[in-house]
């Protein structure tokens, strides 16, 4: 039977002295505690079998579609192997990006799980890692190059580290993270399970995984789905951008993805979008890290309903469901293709892919069944009504969504229905307000305090 709560004393040492510290650690949740605390009453016949083959068998693949939940699938039982007396590493889950290392950092924090956790990757200081570090976690996430510095520099100890995780372990491969994955594995002495996830199956698994009478569920038909309709958007010119502008008021007010394959389309793209009035962010690899993130929470709080972005935004970052995405360049491979329809149609929602081709260009043989659309109806685009504001506090000052409101609602003296999402991170905070209500707010707010700590508010 599974320790519902626990007292664990724990000594640190620093350079100066000693001193023993005793923490009440926080209530171990059950299965049932963790999706009610995320409002999830059932799981899908996926996420079913995964928990079981995951806790009878050592090595798990889970091929699945991008949106069906697989990361719920794997964290569920890697919780019941987690021995909550031991306070090393036991987890390591690693991941080809920083978006899906935050996102999964997320989701574990949400889950209330009562076990400590981090996130390391690439762009991220190493300051920082450092300092969360002093306190290890139960479940260590991370991108493979910035878990071998790590591992390099004997940060802890790898000794109790016996469940690895490869979560889209064809994208780490494809980005060329072979070298440092072999690394990591070389060093764990005492792993027992490993459990690799995918939204495609075409990759080989390398022999250094070590994956030996592995149990493989396999959730890709290889079939469109019957939720998502795939419709062809003619351009008289080599040029698509005003055809992409009358699809967009087609559209009308969704918010949807426009996949392009270079960071130098995407430029041309969003100065477009820009003369035509239409608000958007964008999204590649060649963007700052912090620059990424906020472009998504723009996104995810509606300031702005298009994603200009690469393949980067095909899986692997946390966006909602959308009603469409729309192919402006022709994807390369049929991978592609899959993982960006893969951002629509999901769960149970359906979805269109809208695919721009030029007159004379020709579709690749992996896209079939598509129909053509006709985008003569168009609506009037309504202007977008959020903007979203920053507050340089975050949990580590121990503010929580609630004082953040409070403060909108108390000082800012807004409603609820002008106060939207707001997104919690560790050491800031993202609110979308509306746009009418920018300027008032900044000038009222910037320089007061929340909690103890004299916070700055400005517009992203």
């Amino acid at each position: 039977m599974a320790k519902e709560t626990l007292s664990l004393a724990r000594i640190y040492k620093t350079s100066s002295f000693q001193s023993t510290i005793t923490i009440m650690a926080n209530n171990i949740k059950n299965q049932e505690e963790i999706l009610a605390k995320l409002n999830i009453y059932e799981l899908n016949e996926m996420q079913n079998e995964a928990i079981e083959v995951i806790e009878n068998n050592k090595n798990t693949v889970i091929l699945s579609p991008t949106g069906t939940g697989k990361t719920l699938a794997f964290l569920l039982p890697t919780l019941k192997m987690i021995d909550a007396d031991n306070d090393n590493i036991q987890a390591l889950i690693l991941v080809p990006s920083r978006e899906l290392a935050i996102q999964i950092e997320q989701v574990i924090r949400e889950m209330g799980t009562g076990f400590k956790v981090n996130a390391v990757y690439g762009g991220r200081s190493m300051a920082k890692d450092k300092i969360e570090l002093k306190h290890i976690p139960s479940i260590l996430i991370g991108t493979p190059g910035r878990i071998s510095d790590h591992f390099a520099n004997d940060r802890f100890s790898k000794e109790s580290i016996k469940t690895l995780i490869f979560d889209e372990f064809d994208k780490s491969l494809e980005v060329g993270f072979e070298y440092e994955m072999r690394g990591i594995i070389n060093q764990l002495p005492n792993l027992e399970n490993r459990i690799l996830t995918s939204a495609t199956q075409e990759t080989e698994i390398p022999d250094f995984v070590g994956l030996r009478n592995a149990k493989t569920l396999n959730y890709l038909t290889g079939k469109k789905s019957k939720k998502l309709d795939i419709k062809i958007v003619s351009s008289n010119t080599k040029n698509k951008n005003q055809t992409l502008v009358d699809l967009l008021k087609h559209i009308g007010n969704n918010p949807g993805i426009i996949f392009c394959n270079l960071k130098s389309t995407i430029e041309e793209v969003s100065d477009y979008l820009t003369k035509n009035k239409l608000a958007h962010s964008c999204f590649s690899g060649g963007m700052e890290q912090r620059d990424r993130e906020r472009s998504l929470i723009k996104f995810r709080n509606g300031t702005s309903q298009i994603l200009v972005a690469t393949d980067l935004a095909a899986r692997g970052i946390d966006i909602p469901e959308i009603k469409y995405i729309i192919h402006y360049e022709l994807p390369q491979r049929i991978e592609e293709f899959t993982h960006r329809n893969g951002r629509t149609a999901r769960v149970n929602a359906k979805g269109t892919a809208y695919v721009l081709k030029w007159a004379k260009e020709q579709l690749p043989d992996f896209i079939k069944g598509a129909t053509n659309a006709n985008i003569a109806n168009q609506e009037k685009i309504k202007p977008i009504y959020w903007e979203t504001l920053f507050i340089s506090g975050g949990r580590k000052d121990k503010i929580s969504k609630g004082d953040i409101a409070g403060l909108f609602f108390k000082k800012g003296n807004l409603t609820k229905d002008q106060l939207g999402v707001i997104e919690l991170k560790q050491d800031c905070a993202f609110v979308a307000i509306p746009v009418s209500e920018s300027a008032r707010l900044v000038e009222k707010l910037n320089n007061v305090y929340l909690k103890k700590k004299k916070v700055r508010v400005f517009t992203v």
